[in-house]
């Protein structure tokens, strides 16, 4: 304390000894919680008034009196070690699995045996990565040929060829061919081939897939019809510099007055992001050693 402050409260000191005002010990009823068992107050006897004292010492405290706040971090491994930093015996995580916007958050001053403030939090939102939140924005969104053929050549790096379980699988669960990488490459092409082109003809075959004729000489490279498959597998990562996992796509065309329109919709994304968010969720809490919740804490905050 620097020598201007030892005078104020000298001063301050010096009237309250005028006023005849003094410090006394307030004590806490014996069964009350969450409280000292007293605390002082200033006492003027003048008019028998109690006044307390915590905003007299405020202004002097340099340091909080608890932590408080929410800390943002954007990786999984800096929630980690900034709640390893701070944790107590009672913290807990807390995880919201939602597909489009899971997150973590760590309550460090969650309740124990005693209540707390559940004041002090970490929290992670992952973030997803620009490859998923593309295949996101396009879902179930119908698309023109052109549209569609280019789409599939932009996002070539993310097409996998299916393993023999998800061909057998997805294959007998939707009744088609799952696609080969090289497969939706050609169907991409030769749809630009024919993109001012109209149908001619368009059959079911019994594999599954779909066989489209278009008109006059117009058909793929190498003059045959186009071939459709009616599914195809992702290797993708969802959240950015995060593990990539595999994703089937359901592929639908759609077609009127000779004119195709293409639809991809990714089959079941909340169960595979869950699933991801879920193991990253285990493993962390495990790091930690702490307790894991799905859901929020009950105090207000993030």
């Amino acid at each position: 304390m620097d020598q201007s402050s030892k005078a104020a409260v000298l001063d301050i000191a010096k009237l309250a000894t005028e006023a005849n005002a003094r410090v006394i010990t307030v004590p806490a009823p014996s069964n009350a919680k969450g409280i000292p068992s007293s605390v002082p107050a200033l006492l003027d006897p003048s008019n028998g008034r109690v006044t307390e004292l915590s905003n007299v010492f405020a202004p002097w405290r340099d340091r909080p009196e608890r932590k408080t706040g929410t800390a943002t971090v954007e990786t999984l491994d800096s929630f980690i070690a900034l709640v390893g930093r701070h944790k107590t015996a009672s913290s807990a995580i807390f995880a919201i699995t939602d597909w489009q916007r899971p997150s973590f958050t760590a309550v460090i001053d969650y309740h124990g045996a005693d209540p707390d403030n559940g004041k002090h939090r970490i929290h992670y939102a992952f973030p997803l990565s620009e490859e998923w939140k593309a295949w996101v924005a396009k879902n179930g969104q119908p698309m023109s040929q052109g549209e569609f053929a280019e789409f599939i050549e932009d996002h070539i790096a993310e097409l996998s060829s299916p393993d023999p379980d998800e061909a057998k699988d997805f294959g007998g669960m939707f009744n088609t061919k799952v696609a080969y990488p090289n497969e939706l490459i050609e169907l991409s092409r030769g749809l630009q081939i024919n993109a001012e082109t109209r149908v001619k003809n368009a059959v079911k075959l019994q594999s599954g897939e779909s066989q489209i004729v278009f008109e006059e000489d117009h058909k793929n490279a190498s003059g045959q019809p186009i071939t459709v498959p009616g599914i195809f597998i992702l290797n993708i990562a969802p959240f950015f510099e995060g593990e990539s996992i595999r994703v089937p796509v359901r592929l639908r065309y759609r077609l009127r007055d000779g004119v195709l329109s293409w639809i991809f919709m990714l089959y079941r994304p909340d169960i595979h992001i869950t699933k991801a968010v879920n193991f990253a969720l285990h493993d962390t809490a495990a790091a930690l050693d702490l307790p894991k919740f799905t859901g929020k804490p009950e105090m207000t905050g993030i």
